[in-house]
């Protein structure tokens, strides 16, 4: 593999420690936040170099999507390589009461290793901001981004659904004889029965943290 400049093993071993702290790449704008860019064209010319001198390599089909190279040298190697994905940050979803927002325009991007959330590519994914308290107990805290699959939900998943109208991330039970309906892991919150309608719009397979 070819030399690398300094900044491009900066940028090369932000992408490796995020890799180890998040389990994700990180987003073009956290590379442009935490190295000052003035453009996200300059994260992709970093990224550029970084594939042209083998250390990272492109995901076929995915313009603007990487994954780490198997590396030469054993110190530097990682066990396996990372098939990442880049995908949408759909706004906020409930997860207390449920609320009248649901998924709109793209606020952002996050990169993530599609083994590590349990996805599929040949699946929608997205990807939306937690607020709320109901689902604690199930290790899904206010602030975190939950990664969502459209995918059909079974007994037990946790889900994005809308229920009446308004939205919100909770628990689908759906036990034989009964209607389906939602239920929060935290006691404070009461068990959700559509009046009229439920849509579960998809399953939640992972959940992001910022920490600090």
């Amino acid at each position: 593999m070819k030399t690398l400049t300094l900044r491009q093993q900066e940028v090369l071993g932000y992408i490796q420690l995020h890799m180890r702290t998040y389990g994700t790449w990180p987003s073009f704008r956290e590379i442009e936040d935490h190295f000052g860019f003035r453009s996200t064209n300059a994260v992709m010319g970093h990224l550029r170099a970084l594939e042209r001198k083998g250390h990272i390599s492109r995901v076929p089909g995915q313009a603007r999507t990487f994954r780490m190279t198997m590396e030469l040298d054993e110190e530097a190697r990682p066990e396996n390589s990372i098939d990442v994905i880049d995908i949408p940050i759909y706004g906020h979803i409930a997860a207390g009461y449920p609320d009248g927002v649901e998924p709109a325009g793209e606020i952002g991007r996050l990169q993530i290793d599609i083994e590590t959330a349990g996805l599929r590519r040949s699946r929608r994914s997205f990807a939306l901001k937690v607020r709320g308290e109901s689902m604690i107990d199930a290790g899904i805290f206010e602030g975190d981004t939950v990664i969502v699959e459209q995918a059909p939900p079974r007994h037990g998943d946790i889900v994005a659904a809308l229920i009446d109208g308004e939205t919100t991330l909770k628990r689908f039970i759906n036990k034989p004889g009964e209607a389906p309906y939602l239920k929060a892991e935290n006691k404070r919150y009461p068990e959700l029965h559509p009046v009229n309608e439920l849509v579960v719009q998809g399953v939640a397979r992972a959940v992001v943290r910022n920490l600090g």
